[in-house]
């Protein structure tokens, strides 16, 4: 007699709306290989024939479809590359080009858009109302291989905190109020969904923990839901910006740099070549320099876990800032507008 369990239900309500994105991308031809010697051994180093590219597929994914007509949620880290074509595969026959309608690097959320209609799609829960030990069900493609590979488990943590880092862009990447559940999410995974035992989206699968077992984190489903909003109401996502490049400060930052306060946004730029201020943008029309310290933004104290993105967040376009700022060991308060995010 057949196995009664309402994970089987769960798999069969859900796997259809799972998709695989593949991420493909011009890239210069290797015609072969040589070795470059080094040290009484050597390299082996690609030849590249000059002039000529070919299309190849340099990652994938997970997403799910969420309307008849097409839009499909996944992680913004599995489409981050603005260069890059992407594919959603439905079935093997079954194959789309997928636009990026948003990004949201925040939350680490993207918006996509396939011409289809009549799709199967999932219906999002209300990620405010999940409890520890909830039964839930994780699906994606599996290290990219294996398709509406499922594991089950139970939401073992709420409002996480991680930085995680991207396997394509190996950026850092600061997400907070995560859901932790013990069901495997693995490489692959990523954008996949987290579903209760209804069958509802309550969460996007988005990082594991490596050299750990059973720690994995999704996004609220929640946040999603804002964006999607914006999205049918302005066609994009609308992020307040400001326009500085930073180091939040913790403990050890600051007694290995010698630095006065232990908190805050340290004003600088990332790599040679850039700036830490963008010209024109709402920091330099206040006056914020290099190597300032943004101690608080809009009367919240900047800290590892409420970093200046998440207070920036809670704004609108428009909304006129005040800026606590540390300058050679002067407190200053500066204001400005913020804008939107180009």
């Amino acid at each position: 007699m057949p196995e009664s369990s309402p994970i089987i239900e769960v798999a069969k309500r859900v796997c259809p709306a799972v998709i695989t994105i593949v991420i493909s991308k011009d890239l210069p031809k290797i015609e072969g290989f040589f070795m470059l010697p080094f040290e009484g051994g050597g390299f082996i180093m690609p030849k590249i024939k000059k002039g000529r590219k070919e299309r190849t597929k340099i990652g994938g994914g997970s997403g799910f479809i969420i309307s008849p007509n097409g839009l499909v949620l996944t992680s913004q880290h599995v489409v981050s590359d603005p260069e890059a074509d992407y594919t959603v595969v439905l079935e093997p026959t079954k194959k789309y080009p997928a636009k990026v309608l948003a990004r949201d690097p925040i939350n680490d959320i993207a918006i996509l858009k396939i011409k289809a209609k009549k799709l199967p799609y999932l219906e999002l829960s209300d990620s405010s109302r999940i409890e520890l030990g909830q039964t839930v069900v994780a699906i994606g493609n599996a290290l990219g291989e294996f398709h509406d590979t499922l594991s089950s488990g139970i939401i073992s943590g709420l409002s996480r905190y991680i930085t995680a880092f991207s396997g394509l862009t190996h950026q850092a990447e600061r997400l907070r109020g995560l859901i932790q559940t013990d069901a495997a999410i693995n490489p692959g995974n990523s954008g996949g969904p987290l579903v209760n035992i209804e069958g509802e989206v309550i969460g996007i699968n988005t990082a594991m923990v490596m050299g750990a077992q059973n720690i994995g984190f999704a996004i609220p489903i929640n946040y999603a839901k804002k964006d999607l909003e914006e999205v049918k109401k302005y066609g994009k996502i609308m992020i307040p910006f400001l326009g500085v490049r930073y180091v939040i400060l913790d403990k050890q930052i600051s007694e290995k740099n010698k630095l006065p306060v232990d908190y805050g946004a340290l004003v600088m730029r990332e790599t040679l070549g850039e700036s830490a201020v963008v010209k024109g943008s709402p920091a330099e029309k206040a006056g914020i320099k290099e190597f300032d310290i943004i101690l608080e933004a809009g009367g919240e104290k900047i800290t590892a876990k409420n970093p200046l993105s998440d207070i920036l967040q809670k704004s609108k376009i428009g909304d006129e800032i005040s800026l606590k700022v540390l300058r050679e060991k002067k407190e200053i308060t500066l204001k400005t507008k913020l804008e939107e995010k180009k």
